[in-house]
């Protein structure tokens, strides 16, 4: 089982996105303390925030008085809707909220079926609640959950992959929609990343890829994310799916405040020192490109290689899955730049096939790539609409400077030839 704790100060915002969940019959409210339950299995959010507001005074003295925790267990977990409540109620006395107002939710839109629980993170005086080692003691609460219930036990992000947490898509098995829905919720509870094309790398180990669509309707500019299945080799299959269709989660304004917080965090926990580290030593180590890319696999890192139609390494991505980050190597310094990685291949004297640990041929630049129109029904009706949702950012945010500096570098090049030949 793995939990996920959320700080914050908006305490509307958590009840209405689970509230929406379970009045459009995408989740159940499994269970409620201090707080008032219709019982007809609907959500009065109005009710329920009054209720929340009795237990927390007007001056709090905590600047995020809200918790938004989820607990998830593993796919193949199937405990019923008695034992997930037990749990939920468990893991909150472990925790030290077991006497605070909250309310337990049960979210079932994607199959990974999951709870979500919000709570306050401060007593009736508005005194912050004891949050020392708040993380830890959690890991130890879920540890012992999974011990009793006989749940599959969690271990860390690389082993949860082992485990087939995370699958690929496949278009042949068909429910697209849900396929993609699972990887992109379990991404962004799992992976920091800083750029669009970071979260593309990303997205492409699962065999999905995302482009931005941006413009304006009555004056009103909007962007927003297009997720599209692919094959092995990073073709498109299948019908585009907008971002709104999996939630705020997957959209524009939850994808900037994403990178935002990765960066903050990758800065003060000094997360990319570990990863290079274990880079600079596989590259020692490895004769060539195809074990460097299966050492460093065996190691929990992935590698994601752009190359031009000749076979020419333009941009590189490393994914590492012991501590979540996704890292571009020139952000990591020059040694790992794609031009440093591209001598390397030259000097171990290996082959740049595509394949593994690599992306096909692109056979146009970004600002060539297709843009999805979307008409005025769409955008009022929010139905599909692409503004408002987490993941939408964008390209210009996503660019890797090294990789547009060759791209310009390639342009100069083929205009120079283009008028020789005139």
């Amino acid at each position: 089982m793995v939990a996920k704790i959320n700080i914050g100060n908006s305490l509307y915002g958590a009840l209405s996105y689970n509230g929406q969940k379970v009045n459009e019959g995408e989740g159940k409210l499994l269970a409620t303390h201090k707080v008032f339950d219709t019982g007809d299995g609907k959500l009065d959010i109005a009710r329920c925030m009054e209720d929340f507001k009795r237990y927390m005074p007007e001056q709090v003295r905590c600047e995020n008085p809200i918790a938004h925790i989820s607990l998830n267990p593993h796919p193949d977990d199937k405990p019923n809707d008695a034992e997930l409540m037990n749990m939920a109620q468990e893991y909150l006395e472990k925790l030290g909220y077991g006497n605070q107002p909250y309310v337990v939710f049960k979210h079932e839109d994607i199959d990974r079926h999951h709870l979500h629980i919000v709570t306050l993170n401060v007593d009736e005086k508005g005194k912050k609640l004891n949050d020392s080692y708040l993380h830890r003691r959690s890991k130890r609460a879920t540890n012992a959950l999974e011990k009793k219930y006989g749940l599959h036990p969690s271990g860390n992000s690389r082993q949860r992959l082992e485990q087939g947490v995370l699958r690929k898509v496949d278009v042949s098995v068909g429910d697209v929609k849900r396929q993609v829905g699972n990887v992109l919720k379990a991404l962004s509870e799992n992976y920091r990343f800083q750029s669009l094309g970071e979260y593309r790398a990303l997205l492409s180990l699962y065999n999905i890829t995302v482009e931005e669509a941006r413009g304006e309707v009555h004056g009103r500019q909007y962007r927003g994310f297009v997720y599209s299945a692919t094959d092995d080799a990073g073709t498109k299959t299948g019908n585009p799916l907008k971002a709104s269709r999996f939630g705020k989660h997957a959209g524009y304004e939850a994808f900037d405040k994403w990178c935002a917080a990765s960066r903050t965090e990758i800065k003060e926990k000094e997360l990319t020192g570990r990863t290079k580290a274990v880079i600079l030593a596989t590259l020692r180590q490895a004769s060539g490109k195809d074990e460097l890319v299966r050492l460093l696999k065996s190691k929990g890192i992935d590698i994601v290689l752009r190359e031009t139609d000749t076979g020419r390494i333009y941009g590189a991505t490393f994914i590492d899955h012991n501590t979540g980050c996704v890292l571009n190597g020139s952000r990591m310094g020059k040694e790992l730049s794609a031009n440093a990685l591209q001598e390397w291949v030259i000097a171990a004297g290996s082959p740049i096939p595509t394949g593994i640990g690599t992306t096909a041929p692109q056979q146009h630049t970004e600002e060539q790539e297709p843009f999805v129109p979307f008409t005025r029904q769409d955008h009022e009706s929010g139905e599909d609409s692409v503004t408002g949702g987490m993941f939408d950012l964008s390209v210009a945010s996503g660019t890797d400077p090294e990789e547009e500096a060759f791209r310009r570098k390639m342009q100069r090049k083929k205009k120079k030839k283009k008028g020789r030949g005139i």
